[in-house]
């Protein structure tokens, strides 16, 4: 692939995938303007977790404890402030499958204000959009009464269910993956390379050559405040 590209593989259960949107999305003029395309495609995580043999950080005690911790600092990084639902981890599979057939059948737009309905609901309401009834609610933001019937009818369709089957499956077994969010990166030289989580996109801007300043620090001298 000729073109510089960013395709994002995520699920709305996943709290970094919903980092990882809000901040693409934020910085799309920016990354547009140096020629970077960016794709968002939903995937099931447990199907992930699951074919690549990792194991979610809320099973193991370890981890659990980290994210305490390492998930408030990655909210205030991103600008975004919220408690772990008493609900979670959902089975994401209903919305993952609603969100695949948004992208297949309308306006990019209109499929992100989707994913950006669910994650809010979902992480900041606290509403478990797992349950159809609630995903409906969820998609009503965006969607007539009508136009939300037909895609959650749509959503439980064999080829629906294939089809994030299937982009699951080219995560893991094509492309590496084994959490979200995952991220296969083109650098525009006929070069691809794989990329993980929310807190390694100064590594990607180098890959791609977009010029940036995280990760610079400052230090105080004598003379006041300079960089380093």
């Amino acid at each position: 692939m000729s073109q510089k590209k960013i395709e994002c593989y995520i699920d709305c259960v996943s709290p970094y995938s919903f980092y990882a949107f809000s901040y693409l999305q934020s910085n799309r003029s920016a990354l547009e303007a140096f020629g970077v395309e960016i794709e968002f495609i939903p995937v099931f995580l447990g199907g992930i977790n699951v074919g690549s043999g990792n194991e979610p950080p809320w099973v193991l005690p370890s981890k659990a404890a980290y994210g305490k911790y390492d998930g408030k600092r990655a909210q205030r990084y991103f600008g975004h402030d919220f408690e772990i639902p008493s609900f979670f981890p959902i089975l994401s599979l209903l919305p993952q499958r609603a969100l695949i057939y948004l992208k297949k059948t309308h306006a990019n737009k209109t499929y992100e204000q989707a994913f950006l309905a669910c994650f809010e609901n979902m992480w900041k309401e606290h509403i478990d959009i797992s349950v159809p009834e609630n995903l409906s609610q969820t998609l009503r933001k965006i969607f007539t009464e009508n136009e939300v019937a037909d895609i959650l009818t749509k959503a439980q369709t064999p080829e629906i269910k294939t089809a994030l089957t299937d982009a699951t499956a080219k995560a893991v077994k094509e492309l590496g993956a084994f959490g979200c969010p995952w991220f296969w990166v083109y650098d525009g030289k006929g070069n691809a390379e794989p990329f993980f989580g929310s807190d390694r996109f100064h590594y990607m801007w180098d890959y791609l050559e977009v010029p940036h300043l995280d990760l610079r620090l400052e230090t105080a001298g004598p003379r006041g405040r300079g960089k380093l």
